[in-house]
């Protein structure tokens, strides 16, 4: 094998790759520093939380609709024939409560 390149030319060749291999060591650096795997983890973390509150948002949100559209017509009005039934129970249930605590303490 010959090399046809000039000894000028092959130590720029190694000065080249000795700033290629110090430039990879310098990142390989940053990227095994404990700040740096911190950071990547933290971040990993915030992006899986942000994930789930918004999916929590979402179902939140769907279940409130669900509900809503229980009580509240298509005008926008409310189900009078939905709403009065559980405003009795209601009612039936905070009635208990007080005749039970009464009954507890006198």
């Amino acid at each position: 094998m010959s090399d046809s390149r000039t000894p000028a030319q092959i130590e720029a060749d190694i000065v080249r790759r000795r700033d290629q291999l110090a430039e990879t060591l310098d990142e390989i650096g940053v990227r095994v520093h404990p700040k740096t795997i911190v950071g990547d983890a933290k971040a990993r973390v915030a992006s899986r939380v942000d994930q789930t509150a918004g999916r929590a948002y979402v179902a939140v949100n769907r279940t409130l609709s669900g509900v809503r559209t229980q009580f509240v017509g298509a005008d926008g009005g409310p189900r009078m024939e939905r709403l009065v039934p559980v405003a009795l129970v209601a009612i039936g249930l905070v009635g208990l409560m007080v005749v039970s605590t009464r009954r507890r303490r006198g």
